[in-house]
């Protein structure tokens, strides 16, 4: 992806049991320090989303990297940003903090 370009991205998740599944997925940027860098425009990420038994689907992630990286003499020798995913069980009465807000 080059700097300032948005981007799209699938990422497949599948529920495997036989039971309904209803889950949150967070995200991780490594190296920790691009993080700032990265800007998510449209994504999964902290709603709620039910898989149903076996199924399997592509949840998309609509984003950018600012074009301020590429000038940060920081990531002067950052040649791969690693954007994750971690599906997590919902439990009910549980809320996920959004990131940044207390």
């Amino acid at each position: 992806v080059v700097p300032g370009e948005t981007a799209l991205a699938f990422y497949k998740a599948k529920n495997p049991t036989d039971k309904p599944i209803i889950g949150i997925s967070t995200y991780n940027v490594i190296p920790f320090e691009a993080g700032q860098y990265f800007n998510k425009i449209q994504c999964f990420c902290f709603e709620e989303q039910r898989l149903n038994p076996q199924e399997e689907v592509d949840m998309p992630v609509f984003f950018y990297i600012d074009p301020e990286f590429a000038e940060d003499p920081k990531m002067a020798k950052v040649n791969l940003i690693t954007l994750s995913y971690t599906f997590f069980e919902a439990k009910e009465g549980q809320k996920l903090p959004l990131p940044g807000y207390q």
